[in-house]
Order: C-alpha cells, then structure tokens, then sequence
C-alpha cells in the first residue's frame, strides 16, 4: 500500500509565490503602461512640488515673461518620450503630442510660459545637445524653438546617428537667421559655464523626483513622463 502524502504544508508557500507573481507582473504592465519605466517618466515625488520653487531665471522659454502659468519641463534631446510630447512621430508611443496643442491655446494666448529644464543622461550626444541648447538661447532666444522643433524630428536611435556635434552644427546651419559657426564657438568659449547649467538642471530635477524624462511641473502639480494633454489642462486650468 503506498503511503499517503500530506500535501497540506505545501499549500502556504506554493501560494505565497502565486500572490508574488501575480503582484509582480500587475506592477510590471502597470508600469508600462504609464510610461513610468525607464527614461519614460518618473516615479512620484518623495516631497511635495511647487513651481515656485523651482529656478527659471537663466533658462530658455516661450510665451510671456510674466504669464500667470509657468510650466518647467526637463527633458533629454535623445529621449523619444520627449519627441513623442514635443512633436510625435513615434510608433511605440502613439499619442497625440502634447506640445503644440499646450502652444497654440495656453502660451500664444498669454497664459503660461514654457520654461525649458535640462535632464542629459541617455549618452554623450544628449549633454553636446544641451550645450548646444544654451548657446543657441544665448545667441538666437528668437530662434530657440524653432531650433528645438528641428531637433526633435531629426531625433533618431538614443545612441549614436543623428546628435554629435557635426550633426548638430549641420542642422544649424539649414535654418534661416542663424550661424552654426558662430553658435559652435560660443559653445567652445562657454562650455564650463553650459556644462554647470546643464548639471545643476539636472540635480534640481532629482531634487523634485524627477528621474527620468519627460518631467514636468505647473503649480503644484508633478507630470512625469509623456503625458496625454489632458493630464497638462487638468493641472494648468484651475491655476487661471
């Protein structure tokens, strides 16, 4: 007669594994879904936000000076999270970019200024691009967004193509009013100051729980990751 098991001090852990994976894999796609893995987005705040705290004086900007709204936005020219916000154009994150429909009815209409944060951390191109960004503010504000537009399209693989330095100037070079010669030697003769600019954007947005890109902060209110544009009017409205 073959001896019965007891099988009942395997149910207890059997069962806690199931549990442990089930909660794993619901956090996983959760995750996912958010856009809060990886450079994607950001986990919440330990500590409370407010735009009032956050240093915007020597940083490029469109809309107003002094509109009522101020919307910080730390980003890295290489993410594609960041492309997907400002202009689309990518397969894997199919949603309607946030940008334009933020520009046409909130800073064309006086009510928020776009304040521009830098976050360079996906590689070597994401810091030359933000030095870039600082010398074509210095030299060209008018021309900055227009400039910052054609980045982001030209954005290609995270990782080496389009980005390094000649990449750069090349595309300075196609728009109309500025000198990619004279921006590439402002970055040379200023390149200590842009590089501290760039780190200390950096740090401020780790400051503010921000660990990734997109970022963003309006009032009191963080957004991280590419965000729909109702997550962006549902923070900027009751602040009007």
């Amino acid at each position: 007669m073959t001896p019965t098991t007891d099988r009942s001090a395997l149910i207890l852990p059997a069962s806690i594994i199931i549990a442990g994976l089930l909660v794993g894999g619901g956090l996983y796609f959760g995750l996912a879904k958010s856009g809060s893995l990886g450079q994607g987005g950001t986990q919440p705040p330990a500590v409370a936000v407010d735009i009032k705290d956050v240093n915007i004086a020597d940083d490029p900007y469109i809309g107003k000076a002094d509109a009522k709204v101020v919307l910080a936005y730390w980003f890295d020219y290489q993410c594609p999270y960041c492309k997907a916000v400002d202009v689309g154009g990518i397969p894997q994150i199919p949603i309607e970019p946030a940008m334009p429909i933020l520009i046409k009815e909130y800073v064309d209409t006086g009510k928020v200024k776009i304040v521009f944060k830098d976050f360079a951390f996906l590689s070597e191109d994401s810091t030359t691009a933000g030095l870039y960004e600082n010398a074509v503010w210095n030299l060209y504000p008018g021309k900055f967004y227009e400039w910052h537009e054609a980045m982001f399209r030209a954005q290609d693989e995270e990782h080496g193509g389009f980005g390094d330095e000649a990449s750069i100037v090349a595309l300075i070079g196609k728009i109309s009013g500025m000198d990619a010669a004279k921006v590439k030697a402002d970055v040379a003769a200023n390149r200590a100051k842009y590089q501290a600019e760039i780190d200390a954007d950096r740090v401020e947005g780790g400051n503010f729980g921000i660990s990734g890109t997109p970022g963003f902060i309006t009032g009191k209110t963080l957004i991280p990751g590419a965000a729909e544009i109702s997550s962006f009017k549902s923070a900027i409205d009751p602040q009007l």
